[in-house]
């Protein structure tokens, strides 16, 4: 029996409810649009679930092992543990669709924000450590669900699509921040470290987000998507999804879209993690602290909506050199701030978030353009894994950078670093140049033989 006759009886045997679906490019727009609103809800929970960890996670380190040179490890931990998630979500989703993989994730998060309140009151530095590895599952999937709302969008909206996703973390995102003083005095009139505030609020986020995910992203729009390719492939013998012809071509703009992510991510995970310190150190307090970290989240998320429109109307190469440019600029600014600057800070750390969102999205887009649906959602957990762990080694690092040098050696080299995503563009151009002089000269051979 031939595939494609294989194929057919599969898709007969599909539910009715399914090939309502194939059959109706009405609904499946429908399906996009609430899959987006879907997204979003749980976007905004889990956004504060993840601030906890970047606002007062070195700081929490710092009270109970007593030195700075370990501050670093919080955030990588917690970038180690989302790089274990991310390969467990991607496979999930990639296996049982969307809504199974990133509710697994975001209920795991929550769990471990849990055991960090739990560690901090017992003054348990093991279970601190095995608690931040599970929390970043929360991390993990909140970064994940930006691929939920690609899954039905045309070529022209994935980046939009991805925007949409993060513009609307920043409303949790600042917020989470913003309530560490709030959060704080909370946790101390129920008995608990004050630090620990902003995982009670985690904890709180990311199950509420988990279980936003698990009711109501029905159908899974993964499974739908796959189903349509699946009935496309099997009437026209061929995969609708023509961006890439080669597996050669799908692999370079994997590799041009994980880098960009990958570079974006060190960058900022090492400047961002030792700011509070480096405030604190400078007479700051946690008030202070809050507010500049939540300048950096919101500019994280924020700018997302213009930025998908900028990535889908000029190209994915041409914003990922504008991120290189602008986490320069931001190392710069970090570098040269005088210690008792808010204001300098808040531009050194928005700059930071900005760059990072435009690197994000030009890779994400990178990589949706550069996957097929059999392998999508698999390919990107593991390419999310390796942002994941490059994030902790930025994080790590960070930390003992600041000990053994100073706050500026370590803005400069971050913002030093970002001009190698320049030479990963001109290679990217290249390649695409040599793939389409290929693709013009295959058709004279033809012709000529």
């Amino acid at each position: 029996m031939s595939h494609d006759s294989t194929k057919s009886k599969d898709l007969e045997s599909q539910p009715a409810w399914l090939k309502s679906y194939i059959d109706s490019p009405e609904k499946q727009r429908q399906l996009y649009r609430r899959t987006l609103i879907i997204v979003v809800i749980s976007q905004i929970f889990g956004g504060a679930g993840l601030a906890a960890g970047a606002t007062v996670g070195a700081l929490l380190a710092q009270e109970m092992l007593g030195t700075d040179s370990f501050a670093g490890i919080p955030v990588a931990l917690i970038t180690f543990g989302s790089a274990g998630a991310a390969l467990l979500v991607g496979r999930l989703s990639q296996r049982f669709g969307r809504r199974f993989g990133l509710a697994a994730g975001f209920l795991a998060g929550g769990i471990g924000a849990v055991g960090i309140v739990i560690s901090a009151t017992t003054n348990n530095i093991l279970l601190l450590f095995a608690s931040l590895l599970i929390y970043g599952a929360g991390t993990a999937t909140n970064l994940q669900a930006r691929y939920a709302g690609t899954d039905l969008a045309k070529p022209k909206q994935r980046a939009t699509a991805v925007s949409i996703a993060m513009v609307s973390t920043t409303f949790g995102a600042v917020a989470g921040p913003n309530l560490v003083e709030v959060m704080g005095g909370f946790a101390v009139s129920i008995g608990v470290p004050a630090l620990t505030g902003p995982f009670i609020l985690a904890a709180a986020a990311f199950i509420l987000a988990g279980l936003v995910i698990l009711i109501l992203l029905r159908p899974d729009p993964f499974n739908v998507a796959k189903a349509i390719t699946e009935a496309n492939e099997a009437k026209n013998n061929k995969q609708l999804d023509t961006h890439s012809n080669t597996q050669t071509n799908n692999k370079s703009g994997i590799v041009v879209g994980a880098t960009v992510m990958v570079l974006t991510q060190i960058v900022m995970v090492a400047i961002m993690t030792m700011t509070p310190v480096h405030m604190m150190h400078h007479g700051h307090n946690l008030k202070e602290v809050g507010l500049v970290i939540g300048f950096h989240i919101g500019a994280m998320y924020l700018p997302s909506l213009i930025t998908g429109i900028l990535v889908d109307k000029i190209g994915r190469t041409a914003m990922a050199t504008v991120a290189g440019a602008t986490l320069l600029l931001a190392g710069v600014i970090a570098a040269i701030a005088p210690t008792d600057s808010m204001l300098v800070l808040i531009v050194a750390l928005s700059l930071l978030g900005i760059g990072w969102n435009f690197g994000l999205i030009s890779g994400t887009a990178l990589i949706v353009d550069s996957t097929n649906l059999s392998s999508r959602a698999k390919t990107q957990g593991t390419v999310d894994v390796l942002i994941a762990l490059s994030g902790a080694s930025g994080g790590a690092l960070s930390g003992m950078v600041v000990a053994h040098s100073s706050y500026t050696t370590l803005s400069l080299t971050g913002g030093i670093l970002s001009l190698l995503l320049i030479p990963v563009v001109i290679w990217s151009r290249s390649k695409r140049e040599t793939v389409s002089e290929k693709a013009v000269a295959q058709p004279s051979q033809e012709t000529g033989s």
